[in-house]
């Protein structure tokens, strides 16, 4: 769902002029800014390390819901992954910026009781400490989809499907107790093209940043 909002959003934005997709499966989606890049092994992204250096940024969306997985499942998907891309391309664009999406209630401190919350925050801890130029993790909470996207986590969309009504009243009672994908994408071309003074953006600094 995250992938698909910040892909919409660079398609839109005539700052960005090219977008390299690296997916397992076709997205079946044409356009002149795409370039796409089936690749099976998500554990070793060194056969694309050079491709990764002739772009500015990475948005890196790629997660999974933690529920019903062993630790060492989900570090090796939401931790092992993650770091094979990033560190190939900070051995090839150093200056490149690295956009990670994490989640609310993330755990810096890696010594949580939550399992996710830990791997995720290690998974924060080491991407900033590679030494990117500009690196930000979004963590956002809520997000309402916009632009027909939907959710690949099954209980996510039920969710949007039978109680998304709600969400513009959540909105309105408190402006930043969700964010839209809409601004989510926005927010990461940003972060690029301009910069924050912080690593980690909320929903209140993803909104306030697109």
């Amino acid at each position: 769902m995250v992938g698909k909002a910040v892909l919409l959003e660079c398609l839109d934005d005539s700052r960005v002029t090219d977008v390299l997709l690296v997916n397992r499966n076709a997205l079946e989606l044409s356009h002149p800014k795409i370039k796409e890049v089936l690749h099976s092994d998500f554990s070793d992204f060194s056969s694309l390390g050079a491709e990764f250096g002739n772009y500015d940024a990475c948005y890196f969306c790629m997660g999974v819901s933690a529920g019903g997985m062993k630790e060492a499942d989900y570090r090796r998907i939401t931790y092992d992954f993650t770091l094979a891309a990033a560190q190939q391309c900070f051995q090839h664009n150093p200056n490149m910026t690295f956009c990670y999406v994490s989640g609310d209630g993330t755990d810096s401190t890696e010594q949580g009781r939550m399992m996710w919350a830990r791997v995720k925050g290690k998974t924060e801890n080491d991407i900033l400490g590679l030494g990117f130029k500009k690196a930000y993790m979004y963590r956002p909470g809520i997000i309402q989809p916009l632009k027909g996207i939907k959710s690949r986590t099954p209980v996510y969309q039920f969710f949007y499907n039978w109680f998304g009504w709600t969400l513009p009243i959540i909105k309105a009672l408190s402006r930043h107790a969700l964010t839209d994908t809409t601004h989510l994408g926005k927010s990461m071309i940003n972060a690029h093209m301009i910069g924050f003074d912080h690593h980690i953006l909320r929903n209140k600094d993803i909104n306030l940043s697109a």
